[in-house]
């Protein structure tokens, strides 16, 4: 047993002097703030080494609360460091989730017409080869239909 304990602690050693050393160097505040987990979990994993060595249970509270600090730090640092849009600080109504998409289908259908408008100065070129070829009258051939006939 005392070889698998001198194993573990030496892995947890080495866990938390290169979380140690990652803190120090980081270049951004997320790289110190998983380091900072980082020691904090092998904190956690040493202390736990040491209750299975000496077969205490009382150090299980401090395991527990080691974690739950070391959890709420991350989530808490990670909340502050994310940027959210401006828009998205709040909850949408159905109405107001309506309006944009109607707003956004407004606008693509008007980008469709100004394309395919040569009005506009704008040149389409169509994707399709039959789109490309106009489209032909209708052949009057002298017969009228019964709706037509009656007009």
């Amino acid at each position: 047993m005392i070889v698998v304990v001198l194993i573990c602690a030496v892995l947890l050693a080495s866990a938390a002097t290169l979380a140690v050393v990652r803190a120090e160097k980081g270049p951004s505040m997320l790289d110190r703030t998983i380091a900072l987990d980082v020691f904090t979990t092998t904190l956690v994993g040493t202390i736990a080494l040491e209750a299975a060595w000496s077969r205490r249970t009382e150090t299980i509270p401090i395991l527990v609360v080691l974690s739950l600090v070391g959890f709420v730090g991350s989530v808490t640092i990670a909340r502050f460091a994310s940027v959210e849009p401006e828009g998205e600080r709040r909850i949408k109504t159905r109405e107001e989730i309506a309006a944009e998409e109607a707003e956004r289908l407004a606008a693509e259908d008007d980008e469709r017409d100004m394309a395919a408008d040569p009005e506009h100065g704008a040149e389409h070129e169509p994707d399709d080869p039959a789109e490309a070829e106009p489209a032909a009258a209708p052949e009057v051939d002298g017969t009228t239909g019964p709706e037509e006939a009656r007009s």
